[in-house]
């Protein structure tokens, strides 16, 4: 095992030796994963400099790609990272000896394809392994063997496997997929632009408001694209996702396994009204130009971030790691001017582009008498509510399913590399696991989302081993009668989530090696997820758009001049996507060229 891990580490770094500047991989370290690249303060590195024109706080991947375009404008750019390895919660990292792990973020399909191209991130080594079929809901049911749902990119074999449930809806799916795409279609030219300022349309000259409409475009494109089903579109963002899906189809195990792309990383049910949106938000992606495609990148979540911030360096970008930031500063008018390092050291600038959640940007980083006392009200008030437990696992072989066996020769059947949906055989299910968590107690039957990357990227693990990715909710971050999510509570937990795959697939328990536990208390702690929301606050529709963080700081400018905000607290909102660094970069500029 050590020799097979040896060389592939071998074979890791020589690929990024040949696309990442040398500063980036100085320190590199097979233990810590593609997305471990240290980088060094001392020697042939890079040194932080006391000044620079811009600096952002966090190298999360929105951060990584805003520093990538400001760089690539001439700006001079530095990122500071708190934590040893790059991409906020898009990482690899190492945690059981031999198995490479996503340990928070863990599929990618949302990222911009203008980020793709723009940023050369093949070149920097970015590769994506698309996943067909992608959809697999096993269920627990009297027969043998048991029933199953899989869907995958062939249409006529998706109707086939729905017709084992319903005919009716077999054939009212593709009509459901080309409604659905149309709304995607529509939205996605706002993904790319910040939301209008409503303020600045009647002001300046005339010449000036002219210019301000011109902000109007994407929301007049998105308002022509819908047309006349504009109605039924409005409904699908504002009702409950069941009742949209109750509408089209009658058989539950496709119902429960469409609306968990509803409430996956929502503290919501398939019966909170608008949780049709959070459906969307995660259909809007594409890989390879297929519309809502979703895929594993190769070497793990970090290899995405790896990318992104060799391109950011490549354009003379400087990247930290272990560089905490303390507070932002300030200069007598209010502008930002800088940052302040936990270790002392000021770094000055004229901008300040903050990667970090509106919590930590606005309620710690940022000096509370400076700021408008209703704007940190409503910063308090962002609901960042979280359902999710990450567990992360080592196993010696592939889960077995009732539904679907293994072959005798171990090696990955196609069902291995979905998005595996257990406890998923009907929304009542997944409402029922929510009601329990709104209670403060972790649900009895979570809804799990399994993944193997390993399935198709077999580096990943040691040979004939896999890592298996499990995305659970419900649990509160805040336990009933004052209880902590201490060992006891986290491990009691995961054997309850293990007991349920033991379930589908008997023998799972047998083949693990260890795990990772991260509930919502601890992705505040590692990752700075604000309450543990991978959305760094709720994709409810008072949180979009135009509110998102606060009503009138929607286009990535704070109260304080000088100040952005570039990460997933910020419009489009969370996953992995880049659209608010690159976002955010863009009126940054805007602004710099004005200086």
């Amino acid at each position: 095992m050590a020799r097979h891990c040896g060389a592939m580490a071998t074979r890791i770094q020589a690929r990024l030796s040949k696309v990442c500047p040398p500063r980036l991989l100085q320190d590199w370290h097979p233990s810590l994963g593609l997305s471990g690249a240290r980088l060094a303060h001392t020697g042939a590195a890079e040194r932080l400099q006391r000044e620079y024109d811009a600096v952002v706080i966090g190298a999360g991947h929105n951060g990584l790609v805003a520093a990538a375009y400001l760089q690539q404008a001439g700006v001079r750019t530095a990122v500071l990272e708190k934590r040893h390895v790059l991409g906020g919660a898009a990482v690899t990292e190492e945690i059981v000896p031999g198995f490479k792990f996503s340990r928070a973020s863990y599929l990618l399909s949302l990222l911009r394809p203008q980020i793709y191209a723009e940023l050369e991130l093949e070149r920097y080594g970015l590769r994506v392994l698309p996943r067909d079929p992608y959809s697999f809901t096993p269920l627990l049911e009297d027969r043998s063997p048991p029933r199953s749902l899989l869907l995958g990119h062939n249409m006529a074999q998706n109707q086939q496997q729905i017709a084992q449930f319903s005919q009716k809806d077999a054939q009212a799916y593709p009509e459901y997929e080309a409604f659905m795409g149309c709304m995607v279609s529509a939205l996605d030219p706002l993904l790319d632009a910040p939301p209008v300022d409503t303020a600045a349309l009647g002001k300046g000259s005339l010449l000036q408001q002219l210019r301000n409409l011109r902000a109007l475009r994407p929301l007049l494109q998105a308002g022509l694209a819908l047309g006349q089903q504009l109605p039924r579109y409005y409904e699908v963002l504002t009702a409950p996702i069941s009742k949209i899906l109750d509408q089209w189809f009658e058989s539950e195990p496709l119902k429960a396994t469409l609306a968990t792309d509803a409430v996956i990383g929502a503290m919501a049910s398939p019966h909170t009204p608008g949780s049709g949106y959070v459906l969307l938000h995660h259909v809007m992606g594409e890989l390879e130009g297929r519309r809502g495609a979703w895929g594993y990148v190769a070497g793990g979540m970090g290899a995405l971030s790896q990318a992104i911030a060799c391109a950011a360096t490549a354009r003379g970008a400087h990247i930290f790691a272990e560089k905490a930031v303390c507070h932002v500063l300030l200069g007598r008018d209010g502008r930002a001017q800088g940052v302040a390092l936990q270790d002392g050291t000021e770094v000055r600038s004229k901008l300040v582009l903050s990667n970090a959640s509106p919590q930590i940007t606005f309620l710690e980083l940022t000096p509370q008498e400076q700021l408008p006392k209703d704007f940190v009200q409503r910063i308090r008030q962002v609901d960042t509510r979280s359902p999710v437990t990450k567990i992360n696992v080592a196993v010696d072989r592939l889960p077995s399913f009732l539904a679907a066996p293994n072959a005798r020769d171990g090696q990955p059947l196609p069902h291995h590399q979905c998005s595996i949906h257990l406890n998923c055989e009907n929304t009542h299910l997944l409402h029922q696991a929510f009601t329990e968590a709104t209670h403060g107690h972790p649900s009895n039957r979570p809804m799990i989302e399994l993944c193997i990357p390993s399935a198709l990227d077999p580096g990943l693990a040691p040979q004939g081993c896999h890592v298996v990715s499990l995305f659970t909710q419900y649990t509160p971050s805040m336990l009933a009668d004052g209880q902590s999510w201490d060992e006891q509570a986290r491990n009691a937990y995961a054997d309850r989530v293990f007991d349920c795959i033991e379930d589908y697939a008997p023998g799972f328990k047998a083949s693990v090696i260890g795990r990772d536990i991260l509930t919502p208390p601890d992705l505040e702690r590692i990752f700075g997820l604000p309450g543990g929301n991978i959305f760094h606050g709720g994709m409810s529709l008072d949180q979009l758009y135009f509110a998102r963080p606060a009503p009138s700081y929607s286009g990535y400018r704070s109260p304080i001049p000088g100040l952005y905000l570039c990460g997933s607290g910020a419009h489009p909102g969370g996953g992995v996507m880049g659209a608010a660094g690159r976002n955010a970069a863009q009126v940054a500029l805007k602004d710099f060229r004005h200086l």
